[in-house]
């Protein structure tokens, strides 16, 4: 099927014993990815640990960047994606305006470098589905905000994160309309209207 080799979610070949992970399978074609779908199978098949007895990779939500100038930064569904899936109950929350970096520069503000960004959420609870960015930093804020996107993150649990000022990121928690959001949360333990962060499992 295009050259690739077919794998099921186990990275098993149809052939007993043979297994095959990264850009040969046609997933997901990035080297961070190859080397997670190695890890779980390694994990599979050699760990004494049973709660790696099924290990696999995930092929959800896994965040790319294209280290353009300025970068651009993606995670989960396209605006379009999401509501051919979701249908009306999506919502999209999105902001341009030019980096604090830019502001020291002798330049009309309308001629300064823009970054973009756009959050799309879905269903009641507004589960962040998608986010993509354009501008300076889109790189490094993609990953903290992927591990949120992971763990099933909303609308409300952004906008309950305190913004880091003077940043890019902080316009992602801090997405117009604000605190408008149905409270519910992502995380097993809420995290909504002041509660306290949980303490880890004894």
């Amino acid at each position: 099927d295009g050259g690739y080799i077919d794998v099921n979610e186990y990275s098993e070949t149809s052939v007993d014993r043979v297994y095959a992970v990264g850009d040969v399978c046609g997933n997901v074609e990035l080297t961070p990815m190859a080397i997670a779908a190695g890890r779980r199978l390694a994990d599979r098949l050699f760990s004494a640990n049973p709660d790696h007895a099924h290990a696999k990779v995930s092929y959800e939500n896994v965040p790319t960047v294209v280290f353009s100038h300025p970068p651009i930064g993606t995670i989960g569904l396209t605006e379009n994606e999401a509501i051919e899936k979701y249908g009306e109950s999506v919502k999209v929350y999105s902001s341009k305006f030019s980096n604090m970096w830019y502001g020291p520069f002798q330049i009309e503000a309308s001629e300064k470098p823009k970054t973009c960004m756009k959050l799309v959420c879905a269903g009641k609870s507004e589960q962040v589905v998608g986010l993509h960015v354009i501008g300076i930093a889109a790189d490094e804020l993609l990953q903290g905000f992927g591990v949120a996107m992971k763990m099933g993150a909303t609308k409300a649990d952004f906008d309950s994160t305190i913004a880091i000022h003077p940043t890019a990121a902080e316009e992602l928690v801090t997405l117009f309309p604000w605190g408008l959001s149905s409270q519910e949360t992502g995380a097993k333990v809420s995290p909504l209207n002041g509660n306290e962060t949980p303490e880890p499992d004894q």
